[in-house]
């Protein structure tokens, strides 16, 4: 984690006045996140139409440290990074991993948690997480996302069908029709948005995705800023460390898992 801030220093951020903070306000007094809110148990929508999930708690937990108004606006994950450059919020807090190719476009702060990349498919259907296994058969993939990346870098030239669609959500609802042979997606998503509700019951996690020489997999998941936002991406790394010191960020994962999410060895 990085180092806290000279008080002098963090002093001149708050007031917002230079290009790297947010650019829509002349004081920094809110905060917007861009979030595509159909990766539970990370970010979702209840009924009532509020964003709920861990990564939403974090990003209030951020907001109430940084004493700023927190705002969340939906976004579709395939749109998600040009939607941040076109300011339409301050940052993504989306289940984004951080990747070189990403860190082209975006910078990104201090790990929020890790996880691997896992194949689920039907109990008994016999699919491994191989190409020979899955030549001819149809995976659903989220558009925009790292699965998306190594499904179509690895799988697809090998006779793999990738379906990609706007949401996580919609991947589940074609692999329970049978228009699906297998799902790819963030392995702690898999086990708690799907194969632990009643919907998931007749499907299994086939493996976890290791083998990835081209690196599309990436590190750690992290909230996204643009590239100039660097007095902003200091305050959210500050903000971060302090929720980690005060204990808020282990009672706000016990309350969605029964593990620990954040990796030191992703660090």
């Amino acid at each position: 984690m990085k180092k806290l801030l000279a008080a002098g220093a963090l002093a001149v951020m708050m007031l917002g006045l230079t290009g790297t903070g947010p650019a829509h306000a002349k004081a920094f007094t809110e905060l917007k996140f861009g979030v595509d809110a159909t990766y539970p148990p990370f970010e979702s929508l209840s009924p009532s139409g509020e964003f709920v999930g861990f990564d939403m708690d974090m990003g209030r937990a951020i907001c109430a440290y940084l004493k700023v108004k927190c705002v969340f606006v939906s976004q579709t994950f395939s749109g998600i990074i040009p939607a941040l450059q076109a300011r339409k919020f301050d940052a993504i807090l989306s289940s984004m991993s951080k990747t070189p190719e990403r860190e082209k476009a975006i910078s990104f702060s201090t790990q929020m948690y890790d996880e691997p990349t896992s194949l689920i498919a039907k109990k008994g259907s016999g699919i491994a997480a191989t190409v020979d296994s899955l030549k001819g058969k149809t995976v659903g993939v989220e558009a925009g996302t790292i699965q998306e990346s190594y499904a179509n870098a690895y799988w697809k030239p090998a006779g793999v069908k990738v379906v990609s669609y706007p949401g996580q959500d919609q991947v589940y609802a074609d692999l329970l029709t049978g228009r699906l042979d297998a799902s790819l997606q963030d392995s702690v998503e898999a086990d708690y948005g799907f194969l632990k509700t009643p919907k998931g019951a007749d499907y299994a996690l086939v493996a976890n995705i290791t083998d990835d020489p081209k690196d599309v997999l990436g590190s750690y998941v992290a909230i996204g800023v643009r590239k100039n936002e660097t007095a902003l991406l200091a305050k959210i790394d500050e903000a971060i460390a302090a929720l980690h010191k005060d204990g808020t960020y282990d009672k706000l994962q016990s309350k969605y898992f029964n593990f620990n999410i954040y990796q030191t060895s992703a660090n």
